[in-house]
C-alpha cells in the first residue's frame, strides 16, 4: 500500500532575490522602517507602494501581522466596546479575535454548502443586529457573490472590511480581492501566498481611514515617510487623537516580501494547477462533494477543501485517521475540540454563544488540506489516489463503534 511522504508544512525556499535583499538590509542594519539615510526609500515604504499598485488601491500600510491589520481596520473605522460586528461563522480565530480585542461583539453569519457567507442570513442579521460593519472573511480562498453582498451592505449602510488572508492575488469579476469594501486586509504569515513568517498589509482608498491606521501602527510623527499614503494635511486633524498601538512592519520582512509579490502571478498558476489536479482526481468519487467555483471567481488556491456530507462523526474520524496513517494530513472542521490552528465558532468562548445549525451541518462534513508549492503533479495524483482508496474503505455508520479521538489528523499544518 503506497504512502505519501511529502510534508504539508514545508514551504519553498525564499527566492534568491529575497535572500539578497535581506542580506542588504542586515548589512546596513537599518531594520526599523523609519531608520533611513537622506534620500533613501525604506524597504517597507517601497513594499507599500508596490502592493498599492498590485491591488489598484490608493493607499497601503504594512504591519506586523494579518490579525493586527484586521484590528487596526476596525479601530480606524471607529469600532469600540459593545459594538456589533458581522462576520463569517466559518473562519479562523484571528477574525473574531480582532473584533474581541476591541471589546466588540462578533455576530456570526451562516455558511453555505459552497463554504461562503449565506447572504440571506447576512441580510436578516443586519436588520436584527443593527451592526454597521461587516468583517468578511474569504475563508480558505472561497469568494462569495461580491456583487450581491455589496448591494446588500450598501443599501443597509454597512461598511465592509475584507479579510483577504487567503485571497491575495484573487479576483471577483476581474476586481482584485480586497477592493470591494472600504478596507482590504492581507496576511504574509508563512502559510499564505507570500511568506515573511509574520506580517500583514492593509489597503484603502479612504484618506481618513489610512491616516488613522498609520497613526495606530506607531508612526509617531513620521507619517510623511509613508509614500502610499494621503498628504500631511489629512494627518493634522487626527495626529494627536489616535493612540499608538505599535504594529509596524520592519525593513527586513518587507525586503523579503517584495520579490515574492512580483512572483505571485506565476505562483498563482502553479497553485491552481495543483488544486485542479486534485479536484479532477476526486471529482467522480462517491460520497464526496467538490465545491463548485463561480465563473466570476478568479481564485488562488493554496489549500483544498471537500465535503463528505453523508458521513457521520465516526466515519469522519475514521477517514482522517486512515489518511494520516498514509501520510495525508487532513483537517476536520467538525471536531468538538480545537487542535492547533483548526477551530470553529463554538470554540471561541470569548464570543457570546450563538446557534448556527446550517454552519454546524456544513462543518461536520468539511475536510481541508494544504497544497504547498513543494508538491508536484505526481504528489497531487498520489494524494488523490490515497483519498479515493480510504474513502472507499471507511467503516459504515453506527453508534455502537468505539469512538476515535476527537481530532486525529496528525501534525497541524498552519492557518
Amino acid at each position: 500500500m503506497n504512502r505519501f511522504t511529502g510534508n504539508f508544512t514545508r514551504q519553498e525556499p525564499l527566492p534568491e532575490a529575497a535572500i539578497e535583499a535581506a542580506l542588504r538590509v542586515m548589512r546596513h542594519g537599518r531594520l526599523h522602517r523609519y531608520n533611513v539615510v537622506d534620500g533613501e526609500q525604506s524597504e517597507t515604504a517601497a513594499l507599500e507602494v508596490e502592493f498599492a499598485a498590485f491591488t489598484g488601491a490608493k493607499y497601503c500600510l504594512a504591519v506586523a501581522s494579518g490579525g493586527y491589520a484586521l484590528a487596526a481596520a476596525l479601530r480606524a473605522l471607529g469600532v469600540g466596546p459593545g459594538d456589533r460586528v458581522l462576520t463569517n461563522a466559518f473562519t479562523l480565530a484571528p477574525v473574531p479575535g480582532a473584533i474581541a480585542s476591541l471589546s466588540a461583539d462578533p455576530v456570526f453569519i451562516e455558511t453555505t454548502d459552497d463554504l461562503v457567507m449565506d447572504l440571506a442570513d447576512l441580510k436578516a442579521k443586519i436588520a436584527i443586529s443593527g451592526a454597521k460593519i461587516l468583517m468578511l472573511s474569504h475563508m480558505r480562498g472561497h469568494i462569495c457573490d461580491m456583487d450581491r453582498l455589496m448591494a446588500i451592505c450598501d443599501t443597509a449602510g454597512v461598511r465592509v472590511v475584507e479579510d483577504c488572508a487567503h485571497t491575495m492575488g484573487a479576483t471577483w469579476d476581474g476586481v482584485p480581492s480586497g477592493r470591494h469594501g472600504i478596507i482590504g486586509c492581507y496576511s504574509t504569515q508563512s502559510f499564505k501566498h507570500v511568506n515573511s513568517g509574520e506580517g500583514g498589509l492593509l489597503i484603502t482608498d479612504d484618506p481618513q481611514v489610512m491616516a488613522r491606521a498609520i497613526m495606530l501602527s506607531g508612526s509617531y510623527m513620521f507619517y510623511e515617510r509613508h509614500e502610499a499614503a494621503p498628504g500631511p494635511e489629512v494627518f493634522e486633524t487626527i495626529r494627536l487623537e489616535m493612540p499608538n498601538c505599535s504594529g509596524r512592519m520592519d525593513n527586513l520582512r518587507a525586503a523579503i516580501l517584495r520579490p515574492q509579490l512580483a512572483a505571485l502571478p506565476s505562483r498563482r498558476l502553479r497553485w491552481n494547477a495543483l488544486f485542479q489536479r486534485l479536484e479532477s482526481g476526486l471529482a467522480a468519487t462517491r460520497g464526496v462533494r467538490i465545491i463548485p467555483r463561480p465563473e466570476k471567481e478568479g481564485y488562488v488556491m493554496s489549500s483544498f477543501q471537500f465535503l463528505c456530507p453523508d458521513f457521520d462523526t465516526f466515519q469522519m474520524q475514521d477517514l482522517v485517521a486512515r489518511c494520516a496513517a498514509r501520510g495525508v494530513v487532513l483537517k476536520w472542521f467538525g471536531a468538538t475540540e480545537p487542535a492547533g490552528f483548526t477551530s470553529r465558532y463554538d470554540s471561541w468562548h470569548y464570543v457570546p454563544a450563538q446557534k448556527l445549525p446550517q454552519t454546524d451541518r456544513v462543518l461536520a462534513g468539511l475536510l481541508d488540506m494544504r497544497l504547498p508549492l513543494t508538491f508536484s503533479d505526481a504528489d497531487a495524483d498520489m494524494i488523490a489516489a490515497i483519498l479515493r482508496e480510504e474513502l472507499a474503505a471507511v467503516r459504515g455508520p453506527g453508534p455502537s463503534r468505539t469512538a476515535l479521538p476527537a481530532f486525529c489528523a496528525g501534525p497541524d499544518t498552519g492557518d
